[in-house]
């Protein structure tokens, strides 16, 4: 007999993140913390209730650019090695204890160089936070595999720099790098050097296109850049067309999309605050869903949000009527595009993921 699908019994179904900012997934009280440690001036509210309420009210402002504000007050509080650490550290525990499995967190180095930190520095610190973690969560009977991957700002000139940073520490957990920040005005074809180094290293890499811009920033990022998955990608519905009875008709970008399997790294919360989308109900990962499009669930900035995987998979059960079939294989589609190697995919696929959800059906 299959399990209830509510929202304590989706924790306990194994979940794969792709999407994830790691200064967007602060625990509240930590941002006091590290305020109160540094000498950190700026926090509208030093009570860690108040502060939560208050960074999802400016977050949800349906712009991304006022969206993208709200981490002036994380990136502030994440300036030494010590602060990193911890971030990282909770991050994995936080996430393990929602029943993710994998995750794949990101984040901009040169964003936390403020005090003078180097670049290596700041990767040592979150990668042996996120170590640290995920022992934290296996001794809490949580098992959890954190990759990082690193992104450059889009507005800044910094992405062969970081594309060399992603590569050096690809064996330490770096599975790959990314481009963040706002896509209007700064279009990824601003970094072929970083994306063509990339590829001459046999790197990988995704984009963020398709989320506050049109079709372009996703044909950009895909023809020109070759990214291998669309952070966000939400877009991509402008390509395609429903008739009144209910037939669809795919444009030439679509259509490649869906036929390359490319990944789209959806976030539904977080696209009803930035304006991608109107509401979960209308969200477009019911319709590419239904197309078959390899659409995978994702939070994006867990903080910003005031969400998780469970509950962005419990918004898509009320929106959609999606059970555990459906989860599955969203979770399923997220772990085959994971920047792990393929033996590393299909055992967790095979002996994680299909296990847990079997549990879960009866």
């Amino acid at each position: 007999m299959s399990i209830p699908v509510n929202l304590d019994n989706i924790r306990q179904a194994p979940k794969v993140l792709l999407h994830d900012h790691l200064d967007g997934g602060l625990r509240p009280q930590t941002v006091v913390d590290l305020a109160k440690a540094s000498g950190y001036p700026h926090l509208p509210h030093d009570n860690a209730d108040d502060l939560g309420r208050w960074f999802v009210a400016s977050a949800d402002s349906g712009s991304l650019e006022r969206y993208l504000e709200t981490f002036a007050h994380t990136v502030g509080v994440m300036q030494t090695t010590d602060a990193l650490a911890r971030v990282a550290a909770e991050a994995a525990e936080d996430l393990a204890g929602d029943g993710v499995v994998y995750a794949e967190v990101r984040y901009a180095p040169e964003l936390f160089q403020e005090q003078g930190l180097t670049l290596d520095q700041i990767v040592q610190a979150v990668q042996d936070g996120f170590r640290e973690g995920e022992r934290r969560a296996e001794r809490a009977g949580h098992r959890i595999r954190i990759g990082t991957l690193l992104c450059a700002m889009r507005q800044n000139a910094r992405s062969t720099e970081i594309a060399n940073l992603a590569v050096r520490y690809r064996d330490v957990g770096v599975v790959g790098f990314d481009i963040a920040g706002p896509e209007a005005g700064f279009p990824p074809t601003r970094n072929l050097d970083a994306f063509e180094f990339l590829r001459q290293q046999n790197a990988h890499f995704t984009i963020h296109a398709g989320e506050a811009f049109g079709l372009p920033s996703i044909w950009e990022a895909i023809q020109h850049c070759g990214a291998e998955r669309l952070g966000h990608g939400v877009r991509i519905v402008d390509d395609i067309k429903v008739d009144d009875d209910g037939t669809v008709h795919l444009g030439r970008l679509a259509s490649y999309v869906r036929d390359r399997r490319i990944p789209l790294e959806m976030c539904p919360s977080s696209n009803l605050q930035t304006g991608a989308a109107e509401g979960i109900e209308s969200h477009p990962i019911g319709l590419l869903a239904r197309l078959r499009f390899r659409v995978t669930i994702n939070t994006d900035n867990r903080l910003m949000s005031h969400c998780s995987m469970s509950s962005e998979f419990a918004a898509l059960n009320d929106a959609f009527g999606y059970g555990w079939d459906e989860f599955q294989w969203f979770t399923v589609n997220a772990m085959k595009s994971s920047f792990l190697g393929f033996d590393e995919r299909l055992e967790v696929i095979n002996d994680v993921i299909k296990p847990g959800y079997a549990n879960l059906v009866g």
